[in-house]
């Protein structure tokens, strides 16, 4: 069973990039999908990305697609969330989760059985 821990939040101005890193142990990280979630106070919790097994096929949810981009380093069993520039908006406890069901992984919570704790991410302005 895969375990999975975020790194890389924090406090940080508006038009600050980001790198989170979600680093998993346990399993064998090349069998799962990993998506990318953010969950906002009051709000559900909603898809960033999400990338293939063997990190050829990311995808990204709507209206954020053109914002992040998700990578993952097999070798280092790590999948990396970046951001150029982050807006007060980004504010959010960003999650990574592991899918060993679908090759590609899915926009769908529900559909991940595994997660991290969360790492949080503080935009100021």
């Amino acid at each position: 069973q895969v375990q999975l821990a975020e790194s890389g939040g924090g406090l940080v101005q508006a038009g600050d990039p980001l790198r989170l890193a979600c680093a998993a142990s346990g399993g064998t990280f090349s069998s799962y999908a990993i998506g990318w979630f953010r969950q906002a106070p009051g709000q559900e919790r909603e898809f960033i990305a999400a990338i293939s097994r063997s990190g050829s096929s990311p995808y990204y949810g709507d209206p954020i697609r053109y914002q992040f981009t998700i990578s993952r380093d097999n070798a280092k069993n790590t999948v990396y969330l970046q951001t150029n520039s982050l807006k007060p908006e980004d504010t959010a406890v960003y999650f990574c989760a592991a899918d060993a069901i679908r090759e590609y992984g899915s926009s769908w919570p529900h559909d991940y059985a595994y997660w991290g704790q969360g790492t949080q991410v503080t935009v100021s302005s």
